[in-house]
């Protein structure tokens, strides 16, 4: 995994993603900021669009987006093909959504979350490798259905 890394959030997940660019950057990770710049009240799928369509370029390898339960934006990420967003809440569930199936994105629920416990979420989500073997196979499934949808 190289050290870029994208992160965008809504208004109710804006402290937390400002927490986590501060923790990445500790750890020399280089981040693209998307937004929001504030807790003014924003669309939550208009920044999680911006990381995913990025992610789906190529532009990063992995995505973090931030909302209040972090399901709308794990929503909308999963729109843009070729994007694989679970949420992470807790920490083996953020590792084992790259391992078993090769997420590219992972989505955090502010409100339900301490900021030092999300670190460690996406800690090891950026430390987690997809183990392939059986696992590829059904993410194999999850592709060719996209290619068949979005044609």
């Amino acid at each position: 995994m190289n050290k870029r890394i994208i992160i965008g959030s809504d208004h109710g997940g804006y402290d937390l993603k400002e927490y986590l660019i501060s923790h990445l950057k500790e750890q020399g990770y280089e981040v693209q900021d998307v937004g929001t710049n504030s807790k003014d009240s924003c669309n939550y799928p208009d920044f999680a669009l911006k990381v995913a369509l990025a992610v789906q370029k190529g532009d990063f390898e992995r995505g973090l987006v931030v909302c209040t339960s972090g399901e709308g934006v794990a929503i909308m990420a999963n729109k843009v093909k070729g994007v694989r967003c679970g949420i992470g809440y807790n920490e083996e569930v953020s590792h084992l959504i790259v391992e078993h199936n090769d997420a590219n994105m992972m989505a955090l629920g502010a409100k339900y979350l301490a900021k030092e416990e999300a670190a460690k979420y996406v800690d090891a989500f950026l430390n987690a490798k997809h183990l392939g073997e059986r696992h590829a196979k059904r993410v194999s499934i999850i592709k060719d259905y996209e290619e068949k949808v979005y044609r």
